[in-house]
């Protein structure tokens, strides 16, 4: 399906959840304000929404001239953000919507006996739902673009070399730099991993989102880090893009740029440190769109000879590689591309994110039998300038020897 008719049939969905937005919101704030003539505003309104959508008719215009949209702040502000912040008030609105007929249903002779009363109180607190959202999500917006969170886990391993015990390991992921992750976003995340003072970094991939002119900016940042036993990458699915379809010549200049700056992105190898005379092997896979993995390749770097802590980083959890990582005594597997659900709404007792459709490992610790994977929120941004419920992430790994 080309990338016009998914656009347009995204388009189509979203139409449809604002047109009941609307028509829900219009009837709850006329029963709450009876005496207010609501019919004058439908002009204003009308307007509102035209350059609220304006956005994807922008883009489907750009896509069919065969030109690009400008890469400028004017067109974020003007079309980009507005729409997106109205989508998703828009859509964590109706997901509480079908909740107040679930309680009409359960309290249905009550309701059928005090209707009126009922509604008089429904309507107010849909009006607030509203309300709420309408202040919530652009502040949440706001809040994740700019706050960075430091997660703490605890490894423990049993009976090996007491040299690793608190051994500091930061995870980083989805740099993205691009104009939405700037050069002061960059500066700001990478000097929190410096003040973690890590005894090494691994980085989950995607330092670019896809402009070749970001590769050496994410390259310098984080040549900035310092780590007592290196910084070192595996490959994301972005890194691959900066020249589109030449993706080749993008992994190329990624690679040779983080190698300039002391950062080596590995492809399918295995890694063996020696931290004070305890052994440490460090697998770095590839598993990204453009590119995975051959299964026998796979099993043989799986199959190497363990070491007292066995490391497993790559850029997407998938492929039944946890799985197979942890039959082959892997301790840790590391991995980041789900920007932790970049888009994750509220809703009662599950927050729910698009992110699901691809994967169950969005954010968090899973074990896996005996291995530990742990996927980072990491930094940047892809597809929606934005992030909600995902607050940007560095984990620190701290390794504890029984």
């Amino acid at each position: 399906m080309s990338f016009a008719s998914r656009t347009v049939i995204v388009f189509i969905i979203m139409l449809l959840l604002e047109y009941y937005f609307i028509i829900k919101a219009g009837r709850t704030i006329t029963a709450v304000f009876p005496r207010i003539g609501w019919k004058k505003f439908n002009t204003l309104r009308n307007v509102v929404l035209i350059l609220l959508n304006l956005y994807p008719l922008v883009l489907l215009g750009f896509y069919f001239s065969n030109s690009k949209l400008p890469d400028t702040r004017l067109i974020d502000y003007v079309f980009i953000y507005p729409f997106w912040i109205y989508i998703f008030i828009v859509i964590q609105s109706v997901l509480f919507f079908p909740l107040f007929l679930l309680v009409q249903g359960l309290i249905y002779p009550f309701y059928r006996k005090h209707k009126d009363a009922y509604l008089k109180i429904e309507n107010k607190l849909i009006l607030g739902l509203i309300v709420f959202f309408v202040l919530y999500v652009p502040t949440r917006i706001i809040f994740d673009y700019y706050a960075v969170s430091i997660r703490n886990v605890v490894f423990t391993k049993q009976g090996v070399n007491p040299a690793l015990n608190n051994f500091r390991l930061v995870m980083i992921s989805d740099l993205h730099a691009d104009r939405h992750t700037d050069s002061k976003r960059l500066e700001n995340y990478i000097d929190k991993v410096n003040n973690l003072k890590p005894d090494l970094v691994l980085i989950g991939g995607d330092m670019i989102s896809g402009n070749s002119q970001y590769i050496n900016t994410a390259a310098e940042y984080v040549g900035k880090i310092k780590a007592r036993y290196g910084i070192f990458s595996c490959r994301g699915d972005h890194d691959y893009w900066a020249y589109r379809p030449d993706m080749q010549r993008s992994i190329a200049e990624m690679t040779d740029a983080l190698g300039r700056n002391k950062v080596p992105m590995l492809n399918n190898e295995n890694l063996k440190l020696d931290i004070h005379g305890a052994k440490m092997l460090i697998s770095f896979i590839t598993y990204t769109y453009p590119d995975k993995i051959n299964p026998y390749l796979l099993d043989k770097l799986l199959s190497d000879k363990k070491e007292d802590l066995n490391i497993l980083l790559l850029h997407q959890p998938e492929g039944g590689i946890p799985e197979k990582a942890a039959q082959k005594n892997y301790d840790l597997m590391l991995s980041g591309h789900t920007h932790g659900g970049q888009i994750t709404f509220l809703f009662p007792f599950f927050n729910l994110s698009p992110t699901l459709i691809e994967t169950r490992y969005v954010r968090g610790d899973f074990h896996i039998g005996n291995m530990l994977l742990v996927v980072t929120r990491g930094l940047g941004m892809s597809l929606v300038p934005i992030r909600l419920n995902s607050t940007p992430e560095i984990t620190i790994i701290t390794i504890n020897v029984n």
